[in-house]
């Protein structure tokens, strides 16, 4: 492969990952052990919070009424478009039953976990997609119960995140953030369930939480900064390009943000034009991707298309935006990223906001191995399987041998008790 670096990323100062899994494993340990108390007090010093922590019914559905009536149609057509792409997915797999041989029946069913706790990020940005993202995607699933925590503001819960989350169809609201929120929300505080899945975006320190809850309860994934791969050719706007590179770095400063292309005019225009249209962004905004370009941005030269191709795949980017011709190509040629964004008449931002797939989508690498958010993450898919007596002499004899050559003497007996017994068959 060859790639020539026209911007390379210096990368972020370095800094310990263990200081942040040892304060995590501190506040757990004692949420565990003192339970609402220790949750109470870390709401006050983390987040200055005081306020009632389980928000009634009632405070939802009057959110709407603080809200400009666009932004409630905006909200409605986001949650309409996410809705119904996660009920196509649910209705994308199904429960089966196949006869294996004469007699040996088996199959699959799908249940929904009891409960979900979906965490929707506060903090710098008032993330509304994440509320629609994590709870319609729980009810499409079918789940019984949803309950959902975000960080309160001074001035609580912004209304915006309030009127999502009851659109969406959450059960109770918990105003608590980071990991007394993650640890409200698994461990079952202020009157709630345990939750037997966690969803959703959030800091290090929520996503810690997270990956040290995981077992008992689990998660939907284990989440980092947020990243972008743009694949373009000489087809490709410089401006477009530029400013959807832009809109991804405005994220944080540890957001990675990376250009691979096949033609050098537009790699250039891109250097030169992406730092002035960060200057235009407001506070903290203009900061934050200041920061994300210089230290993570890179933008690369490949030879061909192929090239680009499987250097995306090689850094399986949480966003892959492909702005080059052939469309069909790239679609059927890209297999490592969290979501595909196909053509210059896409960006990002639709899928982030309210296009309708899921933007909780792995970060970090991970999308060689996973894909993001989706109502399976919701589902246990289990199997069953039933034998008749015209089954036992083959399955018996099979599972008997198998078990001897393991070493499992009693696992032979199991199965060869079968067939002496023989039996009558079950009762339909």
């Amino acid at each position: 492969m060859t790639v020539t670096p026209l911007k390379a990323a210096p990368g972020l100062p370095a800094h310990s990952t263990a200081d942040t899994a040892d304060i995590v494993q501190i506040m757990l340990a004692r949420l565990r052990a003192e339970g609402e108390a220790a949750a109470l007090d870390y709401a006050a010093r983390l987040d200055g919070w005081q306020g009632e922590i389980v928000l009634p019914t009632a405070r939802l559905a009057e959110a709407q009424r603080a809200l400009p009536v666009t932004l409630v149609e905006d909200i409605a057509y986001a949650h309409a478009n996410i809705r119904a792409f996660a009920e196509a997915q649910r209705a994308s797999v199904q429960e089966f039953e196949i006869e294996l041989r004469p007699g040996l029946r088996a199959g699959q069913r799908l249940i929904p976990v009891g409960c979900a706790g979906c965490y929707v990020p506060g903090g710098r940005y008032a993330h509304i997609a994440s509320a629609l993202m994590t709870v319609t995607t729980a009810r499409a699933a079918g789940v019984g119960r949803v309950i959902a925590c975000s960080p309160p503001g001074q001035g609580g819960i912004p209304p915006a995140i309030l009127h999502a989350l009851h659109l969406a169809g959450v059960d109770e609201m918990l105003a608590l953030g980071g990991v007394q929120g993650i640890a409200a929300l698994a461990l079952g505080l202020f009157g709630m369930p345990r939750a037997d899945i966690l969803a959703g975006p959030g800091n290090p320190f929520v996503a810690e939480a997270k990956r040290q809850l995981f077992g008992p309860v689990g998660i939907d994934m284990v989440a980092g900064p947020t990243d972008v791969m743009i694949l373009a050719d000489a087809s490709a706007d410089p401006e477009l390009v530029a400013l959807d590179l832009l809109g991804q770095a405005e994220h944080g400063g540890n957001s990675p943000v990376w250009l691979a292309t096949d033609h050098r005019p537009l790699a250039e225009a891109v250097l030169a034009r992406l730092p002035q249209m960060a200057e235009t962004l407001p506070e903290p905004n203009r900061c934050a991707a200041r920061d994300a370009w210089a230290h993570l941005g890179e933008v690369m030269l490949c030879d061909t298309r192929e090239e680009m191709a499987a250097l995306a795949d090689r850094y399986a980017p949480e966003h892959l935006h492909v702005m080059a011709r052939d469309l069909p190509w790239w679609r059927a040629r890209l297999r490592c990223y969290g979501a595909l964004f196909l053509g210059a008449g896409t960006t990002v931002t639709f899928g982030d906001k309210a296009a309708g797939p899921n933007h909780v989508l792995p970060t970090g690498g991970a999308a060689r191995h996973t894909g993001g958010l989706s109502v399976h993450k919701f589902l246990k898919c289990v199997t069953w399987q039933e034998a008749a007596p015209e089954a036992l002499p083959d399955l018996a004899r099979a599972s008997a041998g198998i078990s001897r050559a393991e070493g499992m003497e009693g696992h032979a007996r199991s199965a060869e008790a079968r067939i002496v017994r023989r039996p009558l068959r079950a009762a339909s």
